[in-house]
């Protein structure tokens, strides 16, 4: 089984499960969210399953294999592939069981097994990382000491029968992703915008600006500290529009609009436009009311995350792979889909649509990645595409 091309890079394990995981999530969520069945879950609210899952089932799973693949081209650290691919996995798959299965499981039980992921990715990572040339690559070490965290305090709220603790740990957890998608994203829009622009005869992209990026990142951080500190309103609320302003400046940057025509940049450019709104979403609740709180949680993860995701997953999985950087119609469609869901998500919970318009950003989304795992399941199981000779 060691031998198999699932184990020879990280990304192929993961996305299959991560995708395959989506939307069997949703249907579980969706269908519980509707009333139309329970979930085992003894008193634990729906939202708090959500937001978990979504976070350290599905997104942990895409995530992973995301960084775990793009560090050794980018940071010089070995492929983690073979035995030690396949203890990852096993670690996520026990983490899934056991949380679906926890009101059956001794207590502790469950909360143990889903938080062993994090931390041994980290214990594989940090040798290769304290040797990298490149000491930003150990900015990734902070960030899965903090989901670890978060991960370890939401199931200690849930034994406290403390569901606000929890409710924070979800809300450090989506922090954490956030600051690791402006770190790496912003490193790959730049790079891949740079390189569509000179493949097209368009010019090159404007120099990094190391000053703006620092503030950038500044001032997400001050945010999560100031919101998870549960700061007076109008402190929260302008650093998130600081947020709003700098990342925005940050993105118009890199001038996305010049490479329309590249499907798989274009798509990096739209996540950070709904990163840079979740941001003005954010500061609108805290200083005027005017919308709600999620509503910026939801143009991030719905949004955001979601559109980054599906960009890169189709581009690792075809560079990856051996195959041509030629998009498949149908993720297109994918991307469609999940931009139009989180256009959705977004009305119903600025002007309360119902659960009806809920249900159906959430069926949109899932269909999204149902897309991708149909046109890359067998992508992800059989080996390389023979590469051509130079």
């Amino acid at each position: 089984m060691i031998s198999s091309p699932l184990w020879v890079s990280s990304f192929r394990p993961f996305y299959f499960l991560g995708a395959l995981y989506a939307p069997l999530l949703v249907a579980a969520w969706l269908g519980a969210f509707l009333g139309l069945w329970s979930l085992p879950a003894g008193n634990v609210p729906l939202k708090l399953l959500h937001g978990h899952e979504f976070i350290f089932g599905f997104s942990a799973a895409i995530i992973t294999g995301i960084v775990l693949t793009a560090l050794p081209s980018w940071a010089g650290t070995e492929e983690i592939r073979g035995r030690r691919l396949v203890t990852l996995v096993l670690l996520w798959l026990g983490g899934r069981l056991a949380f679906w299965a926890a009101p059956w499981l001794p207590p502790l039980l469950p909360a143990i097994i889903d938080c062993l992921l994090f931390p041994t990715v980290f214990i594989m990572l940090a040798p290769q990382l304290l040797r990298a040339a490149n000491r930003l690559y150990l900015l990734l070490l902070p960030i899965l000491f903090a989901l670890f965290a978060a991960n370890l305090i939401y199931h200690h709220g849930l034994a406290t029968a403390n569901h606000i603790e929890a409710w924070l740990a979800l809300r450090l957890a989506i922090y954490a992703l956030i600051v690791l998608y402006v770190l790496k994203g912003g490193v790959l829009a730049p790079i891949f915008t740079g390189n569509a622009l000179r493949e097209k005869g368009r010019g090159e992209l404007a120099p990094c600006n190391m000053k703006l990026e620092i503030a950038a990142v500044t001032a997400l951080l001050a945010l999560a500290v100031l919101d998870l500190g549960t700061a007076p309103p109008a402190w929260t609320g302008s650093v998130a529009l600081a947020c709003a302003l700098l990342h925005g400046w940050r993105t118009a940057r890199w001038q996305g609009w010049r490479v329309a025509d590249a499907p798989l940049v274009l798509v990096m450019h739209l996540g950070f436009g709904w990163l840079v709104l979740a941001f003005a979403l954010k500061a609108a609740a805290e200083l005027t009311g005017i919308v709600p709180e999620a509503a910026w949680l939801h143009a991030f993860t719905v949004g955001s995350l979601g559109l980054m995701m599906l960009g890169l997953m189709t581009r690792v999985s075809l560079r990856h792979t051996g195959r041509p950087l030629v998009v498949p119609g149908a993720m297109l469609v994918a991307c469609v889909l999940v931009f139009v869901a989180a256009l959705l998500r977004l009305a119903a919970s600025v002007h309360g649509l119902g659960n009806a318009a809920i249900a159906l950003s959430a069926a949109l989304w899932a269909a999204a990645f149902a897309l991708y795992f149909m046109v890359f399941w067998k992508v992800l199981v059989t080996p390389s595409a023979p590469r051509p000779s130079p």
